[in-house]
């Protein structure tokens, strides 16, 4: 059966908004050090692997994703780098030790505890994880944020995170929102990619791509009330 889904999101450069600065940030509020073992869980095509290396110069980045296509794409680019391993795999049976956990936008698949709960013993000692997580920037949020959100109704704001963070028995090291220009690395390529594909779409990818233009009109309308916040958290 055809995916529609992929049809649209093969070879884009991401699958979630992000930037190599919040590599960078999430690198210095823990310390990574060069030779650091990193795991980026739910890599998507591997947007962040290039910001990860550069983060940690000697050292290793285990890429795992579950969705294969996906890594198809990451192997593109990546396959025979010495210093990137990537498979298709569940993120929440990770086997560490890793320095860092990297997760950008997808550890909602498993829930804030319960992923961080299944990820501790994956962990060199003093390892840490940083991910990003959809997250309430007021405490009104208007009927087309709502929307926005509507298929993952567990959104919350910073001091709710952070519950499920303490929850999972670790401490927030420092939090930070995703900017724009991180959500613009994101939709505006898949932007172009529906104006593309739109001259000889059927029906049911049009429908597809009707979806993601509502949706990243929805985003820019309300992105002053929404995001995602990125947490570096660590055991406690």
């Amino acid at each position: 059966m055809r995916d529609e889904f992929f049809i649209l999101h093969r070879g884009l450069p991401r699958e979630g908004p992000g930037e190599p600065a919040d590599v960078a940030w999430a690198a210095g509020v823990v310390g990574l050090a060069p030779d650091a073992a990193i795991c980026d869980a739910g890599c998507g095509p591997g947007a962040d692997i290039e910001a990860l290396l550069a983060a940690a110069p000697q050292g290793h980045v285990t890429a795992i994703e579950g969705h294969a296509p996906f890594v198809d794409d990451l192997r593109l680019r990546w396959g025979d780098h010495p210093r990137v391993t990537s498979r298709v795999g569940d993120m929440s049976r990770l086997q560490g030790p890793f320095d860092l956990i990297w997760c950008a936008g997808a550890l909602y698949f498993l829930g804030v505890t319960e992923g961080l709960t299944a990820w501790t013993g994956a962990l060199a000692p003093g390892g840490a994880v940083a991910f990003s997580e959809p997250c309430w920037f007021t405490a009104t949020p208007s009927d087309a944020a709502l929307a926005f959100w509507a298929e993952y109704p567990g959104v919350t704001d910073a001091e709710g995170i952070d519950a499920r963070v303490r929850a999972a028995g670790y401490e927030t090291l420092a939090t930070r929102r995703v900017s724009d220009a991180g959500w613009e690395a994101y939709y505006s390529p898949m932007q172009a990619r529906i104006a593309e594909l739109r001259p000889d779409a059927d029906a049911e990818l049009r429908a597809e791509l009707d979806l993601n233009v509502e949706e990243i009109a929805g985003w820019r309308a309300t992105r002053a009330e929404s995001g995602y916040l990125l947490s570096v958290v660590r055991p406690r």
